[in-house]
């Protein structure tokens, strides 16, 4: 057999591979978000092009969860190529900003191609801004390996000066003010930001094929912001966030953050204000902390599993004989399955905390300090997870914390424990009690991100 059919059967062999995989995992649909009031002066947020830049897509997530938009229209693809970025790659079927100028029909990327297009050139998109994380430094002269006019970190990227259109033609002029803006607000000074002309036009092959290209060619602005691969997750996010922030202000797009704009806030509600909820909310996950499997967890015995996640980034994929649990580039928890009957119940819980009475909807989680008792409740069973007792029905029961083995908890710090319902042997329902007193997990996913509308997923 010559080299070169045997280089074409390994390249055939590695495209089924990957379409093997990505046929069993999900069907990872970006989402497609909007804020504000729709109006023909649209900013059209993207992240998550290249799976392996998740400063870009942490920042695009974190606009849909944790900013209002009070005047102006934004649009936001957090996740463009989702698959990418649960493989923690740049691109499993090739680079994706790679494919603006021509893609085959057969591409895995086609779909994901066609539709951002289409939104691309949306009569109501006047910019459009990509987010990237770059290798190093952009300097405009080498000092060395990673600060040189060959890197990209750090930079605001136009392919040309300007282009004629109505809108924001003058880029180079933007991305100037954007730098300024965000060098005002440096955690160092190594950190500033300067604009990267690209020069597409003059024959940059690779950088024709490129989203801000085919943007600029269809009469859109369009800009990369790129934060450096060399910095931390939190930092990289805090600097497209101060990019993002100062595009809607030129724009004037008015919003309304959710949190200091700080690296270390900016790190807190990237790694803590997560959760996910299964089966209408019967069922929440705070995932802050969760362990990295939680056996015996109360799926449906067909196998189907309804999923809400407060952030876009989140979402779940059947794997083997578990479900694993993805939030962007980490894979969060693995559940591990016990298949059971499912009933549909719409009870409140009636529960003593600490000496006094509350009822709770189903799906809640309750803040306790030293015990807790579940009231009986007809025709449904008890059961807390962790706590050693001799009874099968555990309503009714004083249970202290001291009593609650920390294994079963689902959270690292054993401070977190599952009280399950039944109805006979069908399950009906979950409450969590968590015994952290300083922590504030009580929120719901229904109401916990107010301005991500979360969608009912399904596997």
């Amino acid at each position: 057999m010559s080299l070169g059919i045997l280089r074409l059967f390994k390249l055939l062999f590695v495209f089924l591979l990957l379409q093997n995989l990505y046929a069993d995992d999900h069907n990872f649909d970006f989402d497609f978000i909007k804020k504000g009031k729709e109006d023909k002066n649209t900013l059209l947020i993207i992240g998550g092009i290249q799976g392996d830049e998740p400063g870009g897509f942490m920042a695009a997530s974190l606009i849909t969860t944790h900013y209002k938009i009070k005047k102006g229209s934004v649009w936001i693809v957090p996740n463009l190529n989702f698959y990418s970025i649960i493989k923690r790659n740049r691109g499993p079927f090739g680079d994706m900003n790679r494919k603006f100028a021509k893609i085959s029909s057969t591409d895995p990327d086609y779909d994901s191609i066609q539709r951002i297009k289409e939104y691309i050139t949306s009569d109501e998109v006047k910019l459009v801004l990509n987010l990237h994380d770059g290798s190093g430094f952009y300097r405009e002269k080498h000092i060395d390996r990673l600060h040189s006019p060959l890197r990209w970190g750090q930079s605001a990227i136009v392919d040309q000066e300007s282009i004629d259109t109505k809108y924001y033609g003058n880029l180079s002029e933007i991305a100037e003010q954007v730098c300024a803006s965000i060098n005002k607000n440096l955690i160092t000074s190594h950190h500033h930001y300067k604009v990267k002309n690209t020069n597409t036009r003059l024959g940059d092959k690779e950088m024709e094929k490129t989203l801000t290209y085919f943007s600029i060619n269809n009469k859109k602005a369009a800009f990369a912001n790129e934060a450096s691969k060399s910095l931390p997750l939190h930092e990289r996010t805090y600097y497209h966030l101060l990019a993002i922030e100062k595009y809607m202000d030129i724009m004037g797009i008015e919003y309304e953050r959710y949190f200091p704009l700080e690296p270390m806030a900016v790190r807190n509600v990237i790694d803590n204000d997560i959760y996910i909820s299964f089966y209408d909310e019967k069922i929440q996950l705070p995932l802050s902390e969760i362990r990295s499997n939680l056996r015996y967890f109360p799926i449906k015995k067909d196998g189907s599993l309804e999923f809400s996640p407060s952030n876009p980034l989140l979402t779940v994929i059947k794997k083997g004989d578990g479900y694993a649990i993805h939030y962007g580039n980490r894979r969060l928890a693995v559940l591990t399955p016990d298949y059971l009957e499912h009933e549909s119940i719409d009870e409140n819980i009636d529960v003593t905390i600490d000496g006094k009475d509350f009822t709770v909807p189903l799906g809640s989680i309750i803040n306790v300090d030293k015990n807790f008792k579940i009231k009986p409740i007809k025709d449904l069973r008890v059961n807390v997870i962790g706590f050693v007792h001799n009874k099968n029905d555990e309503a009714g029961v004083t249970v202290n914390k001291n009593r609650l083995q920390k294994r079963f908890s689902i959270d690292k710090s054993g401070k977190i424990f599952r009280v399950e319902f039944y109805k006979k042997d069908k399950f009906a329902g979950m409450v969590l009690v968590n015994f952290d007193k300083n922590s504030n997990t009580t929120a719901r996913v229904s109401s916990f991100n107010k301005n991500y509308k979360s969608s009912t997923n399904s596997l």
